[in-house]
């Protein structure tokens, strides 16, 4: 079953605008493997060149921080969801 991927705002363009994918697989790596698939410019901004996640960029599985379940090796299932949340710096002081 396939698993929704939400994409924020900045990451859009490299989805053809797509707010949200649905990529079907058990684990978050192959998530980003398939979706990387689809959409190559992605992998550039939220892999570092070792394949491993930018240290900007959060991935969520159910509301959940990956740093804190698994890491890209977080099982999915159906009904879960995963969101790309680029980390945001700045604001008033």
């Amino acid at each position: 079953m396939p698993v929704p991927v939400r994409i924020p705002t900045p990451l859009r363009r490299f989805t053809g605008d797509r707010a949200e994918v649905s990529v079907e697989a058990a684990e978050l790596s192959s998530i980003l493997d398939r979706l990387f698939e689809q959409y190559p410019d992605l992998r550039s901004q939220l892999l570092s060149e070792d394949r491993t996640l930018r240290s900007f960029v959060n991935i969520y599985v159910n509301d959940e921080d990956i740093r804190f379940l698994d890491g890209l090796k977080t099982p999915v299932a159906e009904g879960d969801s995963v969101s790309i949340v680029p980390a945001i710096a700045g604001g008033a002081r």
